[in-house]
């Protein structure tokens, strides 16, 4: 699949659109932490303008209303959370801005079919795609899908990531919010070998939507010798092997086939 994801959707374009902010900071809000600093500004209360690292507890120390927890909120949840605060009984019609000036060092595991896998340290919101930039990018084995699992309320949450939505179908809900302790991994795709008459013989990803005809450009095109009209699939059906022969480039591959173009003798 990466292979028709990288011809639909190069790197350097999505790197690209990630510089050029047409891609989204993130899907879901930052959510604070202990090791964060933030910064809040009341405005017309100078003396209120706070810059403080949240606690290991996850709580911070505001002026007039002393320890109040933010641990795992958003900026906005927080803004609405001091708002209300404040509102009651110390400012009237209060206006807040909060903003992080300090992400703390994130730790998230990614494993599977990127170039680089392993523990990355992250220091501010981080994308799944821009994750797997710093992972090296996917591997030409790359699937159609990646599971982040997350711990929620203690509970151990997979969240389901569709490839080819996100990257063909440009479906950036599916682009989420990598939390710290997150694991992600990259499934691998199906494979298919391709032998005989074509520029680079050998295994290749095939998925869903895979036809000889995308399989044979995977391996690099039809040598001069080719006989394009006599290429043959060899499919394992159970215990059985099933040979079907002449057939069109328009036809769906399946993991595990094996492609034969052979010599035309004319």
């Amino acid at each position: 699949m990466m292979s028709r994801v990288k011809k639909i959707f190069p790197v350097f374009v999505l790197v690209l659109l990630l510089l050029s902010g047409y891609l989204p900071a993130f899907s879901g809000e930052y959510l604070v932490g202990p090791g964060d600093v933030i910064s809040i500004i009341v405005y017309n209360n100078d003396d209120l303008k706070t810059k403080v690292r949240v606690s290991s507890n996850g709580t911070i120390v505001v002026p007039l209303l002393g320890a109040v927890n933010v641990n795992k909120l958003s900026i906005s949840a927080i803004t609405d959370k001091l708002t209300k605060l404040f509102a009651n009984g110390y400012i009237v019609n209060p206006q807040i801005n909060v903003f992080v000036d300090e992400f703390r060092s994130r730790k998230v595991v990614i494993l599977g079919n990127v170039r680089n896998p392993g523990i990355i340290e992250l220091s501010g919101p981080t994308t799944f795609l821009e994750l797997v930039s710093k992972a090296g990018g996917f591997d030409k084995d790359a699937g159609d899908t990646a599971t982040i699992k997350r711990k929620v309320d203690d509970k151990d949450t997979v969240i389901p990531i569709n490839l080819i939505s996100l990257v063909k179908g440009g479906d950036l809900s599916q682009n989420v919010q990598i939390n710290d302790e997150d694991t992600v991994y990259i499934s691998g795709a199906g494979m298919c070998y391709v032998t005989g008459e074509v520029g680079t013989p050998g295994t290749y990803p095939c998925g869903d939507g895979t036809t000889v005809l995308k399989l044979i450009a995977l391996a690099k095109g039809f040598t001069g010798k080719a006989s394009k009209s006599s290429i043959s699939i060899i499919r394992m059906e159970g215990d059985k092997k099933n040979v079907m022969k002449d057939v069109s480039l328009d036809t769906a591959v399946f993991k595990n086939d094996v492609l034969v173009v052979p010599e035309s003798f004319f």
